[in-house]
């Protein structure tokens, strides 16, 4: 981005500016190059305005939310990266008229933050989402969630913002979800509103132990790693198949590039160490998606988004 493009694009428009900020440390992974601008706006026109602005230059705007499910490529990406780290994008408010129960949160509230004080309150609902690090508007980008349920399935509404800074309300029905996905065409999911069913609090946190609990002894929380690197196999019958089990079975728990590992815990985990780079995560993913395929014939789909300046290998 050139120094008069950035000048045209933040002219009166109230944020922080970081120019060629490092945007990888800022990943799980902890590994990667930088941007050429971070951009925290400190309000919804703000963003708007910026928005509106780069839509106008053509300038490529990325949404970086808690960097779980992220790897950022060594040689950094073009363009503005938006983080929405101002308190009037981590927002929330729970309605508990005598009948109906909504949680309202802005798109960059924390998830579980919002999931420990739904339990304190007594609305159950979220929990099945424990244990996944996300911003409210990173886990219904990609309808985050596991065993125990997925973001989508207590969704009633979302705003989101447009290219052009406009905002846009949808019903969930208006919305199709899938397995790690869900079309929605706008950039920024600006807020959700979930609804959530009464219960004792002891019951709605008692359930968010047990989760805990189970991901504790089956993941490696403990090490650096982006959860989940591929996505379940879909057969031609619409069963699901573990991806971790198709790792695991091809021998391939150990197997290291560099700084990256397949987990010995978890095999769809791939973890980093201090040396890591991402080119090691890289072409870990790459190896693991070949030995894979070599013995079953599946071809394993990237769960974590990789940024790049190589169009090939963007997945946003």
């Amino acid at each position: 981005m050139s120094t008069t493009s950035e000048s045209n694009l933040f002219t009166d428009i109230d944020a922080e500016v970081f120019p060629t900020a490092n945007i990888g440390t800022l990943t799980y992974y902890a590994v990667g190059g930088s941007a050429d601008s971070l951009v925290k706006p400190n309000s919804v026109e703000a963003l708007s305005l910026l928005m509106q602005r780069c839509m106008n230059e053509n300038i490529q705007v990325r949404i970086l939310g808690k960097g779980a499910n992220l790897l950022v490529d060594d040689d950094g990406v073009e363009g503005i990266v938006l983080k929405l780290d101002h308190p009037c994008f981590h927002a929330h408010t729970l309605n508990n008229p005598s009948d109906i129960h909504h949680v309202e949160c802005m798109g960059g509230a924390d998830l579980s933050k919002i999931l420990m004080e739904s339990a304190r309150e007594g609305l159950s609902g979220l929990q099945p989402l424990a244990g996944i690090p996300a911003s409210i508007g990173g886990a219904i980008r990609m309808n985050a969630g596991g065993k125990y349920g997925a973001v989508s399935d207590s969704l009633i509404s979302i705003l989101t913002m447009s290219d052009s800074g406009e905002v846009r309300c949808y019903e969930k029905k208006d919305v199709v979800f899938g397995y790690r996905t869900c079309k929605i065409l706008e950039p920024i999911i600006l807020s959700a509103t979930f609804q959530l069913t009464p219960d004792r609090p002891n019951n709605v946190r008692d359930e968010i132990k047990d989760i805990f609990a189970w991901k504790k002894k089956r993941q490696p929380l403990a090490e650096t790693s982006a959860g989940c690197a591929f996505k379940n196999y879909c057969d031609e019958d619409g069963q699901y198949i573990s991806a971790g089990l198709l790792i695991d079975e091809t021998g391939l728990k150990g197997l290291a590039v560099g700084g990256a590992k397949v987990s010995e815990q978890h095999a769809n985990f791939i973890t980093t160490n201090p040396a890591c780079t991402a080119k090691d995560v890289l072409k870990l993913m790459v190896e693991v998606q070949k030995r894979v395929f070599d013995v079953t014939g599946i071809t394993l789909e990237r769960e974590v988004v990789v940024w790049s300046k190589d169009a090939e290998m963007n997945d946003v």
